[in-house]
């Protein structure tokens, strides 16, 4: 299994804690953030692919700002398959 600590960018959370394992995402903690919207999130990518959970969440914006959190997963999960 693999971790991940992202610093996210642009919004209200200060870091993303991931783990993958086998290209499936087992867990994802958001430190910071608004708390029932990034556990929703969280809970929803659980189980989920790596390259499924960028094409559903990359783009997704928070108000004006031109990202969000669910965003931001998407560009750590992006980060992770560049590596």
């Amino acid at each position: 299994m693999e971790t991940i600590n992202y610093q996210t960018k642009g919004v209200c959370s200060r870091m993303i804690e991931i783990e993958i394992e086998n290209d499936v995402i087992q867990k994802v903690r958001y430190h910071g953030g608004c708390s029932g919207n990034t556990q929703g999130v969280a809970a929803l990518v659980r189980g989920m692919t790596v390259a499924d959970a960028i094409e559903r969440l990359e783009g997704i914006r928070c108000g004006f700002k031109s990202t969000s959190c669910p965003d931001q997963l998407a560009q750590a999960l992006k980060e992770y398959l560049a590596k």
